[in-house]
């Protein structure tokens, strides 16, 4: 007898009766069915549960409570499928009360559903739907340890972020902000309010995805120059626009005005710096509507004082709302508004209808194109294959760190030797996890089994998968995994293999994802923590001199591997460490006269 039948002969219901709860499409759920099980003994404290109920009077349409507001034309599509309950500002105690009685919820980004929520679901929680793109306030980990879907809505306000960034430009330009306030404060200065032309100027997108891709079309329409730079974007696509992909570097040194539309990862965390303010043309004009991380906030205003930046203009910041005293905020020079980008009534439309039929695809089962963590997976499966998963995820991180900035990704080969038969090796979640290594380190696209082609397919990428059958027991899923990216330049040129392809390998050994070849050089190095890894000739000594290296400035090294082509002649020499080592240690290691090159690459 389950814990709820068992409870039933005995228990007391807080509310008048079970058979009394409806749930209309408007009205407030109840804010919860408490049930009291009573005492076995007499120092034994009562104790109560909220059950879990898909009850709706007629009995079949699943509940969708609507947290924040969404647009009147999504709201009707999810009432035509399911009964939903809009109850808005609720503090975080309510909404772990009101979620055990839903099947779907559905946010912006005001509402955070973390870990608590998803407990307090009783597993009845099936779908959260993130109206808008980034999904920073939801807890994906906790959501799929409790087998929840969440999907975005990562298209509608496409349009609406590019037109800001178009304005901001404009108004930047033009002085319009600092104009209109000074004209507001009885004052007629037009000599001092003069501003630049776009036409004729070259403007570097940094971020060639959608957003980037309408504000260059846009751009273009007023007689700008338009280069970008995106590892990802095809080349196609933008030479069919007018536009020239460039090296970072090349985009930072020619730009007359700069547009990020980047996202918020460990790579691009303020990219634009101090560092990268010094390689600009003196007097940039800077538009940031994408996120307030990527750009050092004190060193853009060290660039403002300095005459390096000439203006900027910003819509997102680091800290949201940012400080009133704010510097940068504050700066003459400087037009800000209040992370605009999607606001308009269009985007707000196109938002709620978009995760509108997201939300009510995954509750029918349909798979989600738009869904940003990784589905169900049998235990049976996931078991055996989770170190590969791990293994394919961090190959596919560490090519895509071997290839030069200036050029992008577009083929991937990847091979997986294995004693088993076709029809007993499902691919599929690991070419996945493939995917997810080579896109996510420079994208907020969070790829999983769900979405990992059609984010290939978006971005360009195009996967082919070979299999070689091995003599032997197939006890073992897989002996090895190769990884190769064609057309491409390598930072690290010891990467590449004799046809030219940047090559990584590796295999799990007693559980334990290794690193085993590096273009043509047999290595053996553990993936945990990060790699170093030294081109060199062979000689004896060089395992202790960059060891020595390395202990001098705390790194602690977990493995080392030496591969080579002949004694005495060139070697390639894998090492583990458990640290990020620094600018100078790196630098050191770099100067040793027998190290030819070498390459660091976060894990």
């Amino acid at each position: 007898m389950s814990a709820t039948a068992a409870a039933a002969s005995s228990i007391s219901v807080a509310t008048n009766s079970l058979k009394n709860v409806t749930l209309s499409s408007r009205s407030p759920l109840p804010s919860a069915i408490s049930v009291a099980f009573p005492s076995r003994g007499r120092n034994t404290l009562q104790r109560r549960l909220v059950l879990v109920s898909c009850s709706t009077g007629d009995g079949s349409k699943p509940t969708i409570l609507v947290a924040e507001k969404l647009g009147e034309a999504g709201v009707k599509l999810l009432e035509d499928f399911a009964n939903v309950d809009c109850s808005y500002n609720m503090t975080p105690e309510e909404l772990n009360t009101k979620i055990s009685l839903c099947d779907a919820l559905i946010v912006r980004s005001g509402t955070k559903v973390g870990r608590e929520v998803f407990e307090s679901s009783r597993g009845r929680l099936k779908v959260v739907g993130r109206a808008g793109v980034g999904i920073d306030n939801v807890d994906l980990s906790a959501a799929t340890e409790f087998g929840c879907l969440v999907v975005n809505a990562p298209t509608a306000n496409t349009i609406a972020a590019a037109e800001h960034g178009i304005a901001l430009m404009a108004a930047m330009a033009r002085n319009v902000a600092q104009a209109d306030a000074s004209v507001k404060a009885g004052e007629w200065k037009r000599n001092k309010y003069v501003g630049v032309s776009l036409v004729g100027k070259t403007l570097a997108v940094l971020g060639f995805g959608k957003v980037g891709t309408e504000v260059a079309r846009r751009a273009k329409g007023l007689g700008m120059r338009v280069i970008a730079h995106d590892p990802y974007a095809p080349a196609d696509r933008a030479h069919a626009i007018g536009v020239d992909l460039v090296s970072f570097d090349e985009a930072l040194a020619t730009a007359d005005f700069i547009s990020l539309h980047m996202p918020l990862t460990p790579t691009t965390s303020k990219i634009l710096n101090d560092e990268t303010f010094a390689k600009m043309k003196k007097g940039v004009r800077i538009v940031n509507v994408a996120r307030g991380g990527v750009i050092d906030e004190d060193a853009l205003v060290r660039a403002l004082d300095s005459g390096i930046v000439a203006q900027a203009a910003l819509d997102v910041f680091t800290k949201e709302p940012p400080a009133k005293d704010s510097k940068l905020v504050q700066h003459e020079r400087v037009t800000v508004t209040p992370h605009l980008g999607a606001s308009t009534m269009e985007a707000q439309e196109g938002v709620a209808i978009e995760i509108a039929e997201a939300v009510v695809g995954a509750l029918n089962g349909e798979l989600a194109a738009t869904a940003v963590n990784a589905p169900m997976v049998s235990a049976e499966v996931l078991t055996e294959l989770k170190p590969y998963v791990v293994l394919a995820e961090k190959l596919g991180r560490l090519a895509v760190q071997l290839v030069a900035g200036g050029s992008g990704v577009k083929n991937v080969k990847i091979t997986y030797a294995s004693a088993r038969a076709t029809d007993d090796l499902d691919t599929r979640l690991l070419r996945a996890m493939i995917t997810k290594g080579i896109i996510e380190p420079i994208s907020d696209v969070y790829v999983n089994l769900v979405n990992a082609d059609f984010t290939a397919k978006q971005r360009g990428l195009r996967l082919s998968e070979e299999r070689v059958l091995l003599d032997g027991s197939p006890e073992s899923p897989l002996e090895t995994i190769t990884v190769q990216l064609s057309n491409v330049e390598s930072k690290f040129a010891s990467s590449l293999s004799e046809s030219g392809e940047v090559k990584v390998e590796g295999r799990v050994k007693d559980g334990v994802p290794h690193l085993t070849k590096v273009g043509s050089f047999e290595v053996d190095v553990t993936l945990e923590g990060s790699i170093i890894l030294c081109r060199q000739v062979d000689q004896p000594g060089m395992i202790g001199t960059v060891g020595s290296i390395l202990g001098e400035s705390n790194v602690n090294v977990n493995f080392m591997s030496v591969g080579r082509i002949a004694p005495r002649k060139q070697a390639i020499m894998a090492i583990g460490v458990d640290d990020i080592p620094s600018k100078d240690t790196l630098k050191k290691i770099g100067e040793i006269p027998a190290i030819e090159e070498f390459v660091f690459l976060k894990l």
